[in-house]
């Protein structure tokens, strides 16, 4: 496997698994890339051509920030821990719903989200969240789900067999709340 290897016309492999925070902080530590390359490679390279390929064309790549790409095994594991100076868990993971994982699996040979597909967490520098999903939703991309966390936060979109254009908010208490398809805040 190539680190190097472009998954879409602008992000390559090495992006997509290294963009996170906890990577960055536990590098030495952790081993970003798929294991199952042969399911989960197709689902990220479709994710990128189907969603953030046109996000980019449309933006552009300098502005195109990825805050939150594949989920490796070591890398979820390193999210469920507590960062030992302030106690905090260093990231929530939902590898059973998000989709992040892909089509990795765990040691009994299952999906590690049944789901499948692939996700990524993205903003646009100096694009309101809620300007870049209705734009999403206008162009009608073919997303699984997409989860707004709010206008100056990044969004998360997954791209998966499902197309069910979900659309989800969030209260202050992190409640998730199903939007309708035409988006507008």
């Amino acid at each position: 496997m190539v680190a190097t290897q472009p998954l879409g016309r602008y992000l390559t492999l090495e992006e997509f698994c290294t963009c996170t925070q906890t990577y960055r902080k536990y590098t030495d530590q952790i081993d970003p890339y798929p294991k199952n390359r042969d399911e989960t490679l197709p689902a990220l390279e479709a994710l990128c051509q189907h969603i953030i390929d046109p996000v980019i064309d449309e933006f552009d790549r300098e502005r195109f920030q990825l805050t939150y790409g594949f989920c490796s095994t070591d890398l979820k594991r390193w999210l469920a821990k507590k960062d030992p100076a302030t106690g905090i868990k260093n990231g929530r993971v939902s590898p059973n719903l998000d989709q992040h994982m892909a089509h990795e699996v765990n040691r009994n040979g299952k999906y590690c989200c049944s789901r499948l597909g692939a996700a990524c967490d993205f903003r646009i520098l100096d694009l309101p969240s809620n300007v870049l999903v209705n734009w999403i939703v206008a162009k009608g991309l073919p997303f699984d789900s997409l989860y707004f966390y709010g206008a100056s936060r990044p969004i998360h979109i997954s791209y998966g067999p499902q197309h069910k254009r979900n659309i989800w908010s969030f209260t202050e208490k992190g409640t998730p709340i199903l939007k309708s398809i035409t988006f507008q805040v």
